[in-house]
């Protein structure tokens, strides 16, 4: 196992991994294979059990297989991060410390959904989540789904806890990373959680990107991200346009669904959702055979699996 820090933690796109399943279990092999081909594809690192990982549909010993499954399969290549965050601090540190102990390089922790904690009280809740473990801790903020705001002046206490080490803003508001007074920005990284808008966050100097659609297509997603970091800002606008019909159809509908019948078209991998998810309407896979048919052979490949 290897550690990273906030110094180490690499910039760039880093894929937000869907977990797969067939007949209602984790599909152990198939995630493996997933977590190999974006390794080869030169991916900076992976999500487990994020919000393309259906992780609140997982039982806790799901939740552990595949972070096994994962730490194993990227062998220290990649670091891999995981989702830990529920909307109860107890179990939200019981899952931290799972994480830490089953080999995740970084934990990313929501701000706590539908209980609507005062600022006060997410701070508070993210302090003691950082306190419990020795490995980095990512703050993930994505309001519509949480009914938890980050506020700049929570941004600025947060940038004061010692073991977080960055945010992920699922917004889409680039104002907020261009708005942060430079302590913040200059110690945390800024990660982009909005595939839409991830080309101009990164342009106005976010860190990189937790994407879902580098689940479908890494290689331009990666190319992207390489793009702006080595200031070829045509190239990185060209990719950036390629990948728009695909990530406009992955905000259709749920994207992990969507993300997952892509992988189905591409791989033949089980497109299987838990409820509350559903299988994507056809008019939706419609268009996302579409994207994929538009997208260059070097971005997009079928796995061998």
């Amino acid at each position: 196992m290897h550690m990273i820090s906030n110094r180490s933690l690499p910039s760039g796109a880093y894929c937000d991994l869907v977990t797969p399943f067939h007949d209602g279990r984790v599909d152990i092999e198939g995630l493996q294979h997933l977590v190999r081909w974006q390794i080869e594809s030169g991916i900076a690192g992976l999500i487990v059990c994020g919000q393309a990982g259906e992780a609140t549909s997982l039982t806790p010993d799901e939740r552990e297989a595949v972070i096994t499954a994962a730490v194993r399969a990227a062998a220290s290549e990649v670091p891999i991060l995981a989702g830990t965050g529920t909307n109860d601090t107890a179990s939200t540190i019981s899952f931290t410390r799972a994480a830490q102990r089953l080999g995740a390089d970084a934990a990313v922790v929501v701000t706590p959904y539908y209980n609507k904690p005062p600022q006060d009280g997410i701070v508070r809740h993210l302090q003691a989540v950082a306190a419990s473990v020795d490995m980095p801790v990512i703050v993930c903020n994505v309001p519509d789904r949480t009914a938890s705001d980050l506020s700049p002046r929570t941004v600025d206490r947060l940038n004061t806890v010692s073991g977080i080490v960055g945010i992920a803003d699922c917004t889409g508001d680039i104002g907020r990373l261009t708005a942060q007074r430079g302590g913040p920005r200059a110690r945390f990284r800024h990660f982009s959680g909005h595939d839409l808008t991830a080309f101009a966050f990164n342009l106005a100097g976010g860190s990189g990107t937790f994407s879902i659609a580098a689940n479908v297509a890494p290689r331009l997603v990666v190319a992207m991200h390489v793009a702006i970091a080595t200031g070829n800002i045509d190239a990185a606008s060209a990719l950036n346009l390629r990948l728009r019909p695909l990530v406009e159809v992955l905000e259709r509908e749920p994207a992990t669904a969507v993300a997952k019948q892509a992988l189905q078209f591409l791989a033949g991998i089980d497109p299987e959702v838990r409820l509350p998810l559903t299988p994507i309407e056809p008019e939706t896979a419609a268009s996302l055979r579409l994207a994929l048919s538009v997208l260059s052979d070097q971005g997009v490949r079928r796995l061998a699996v």
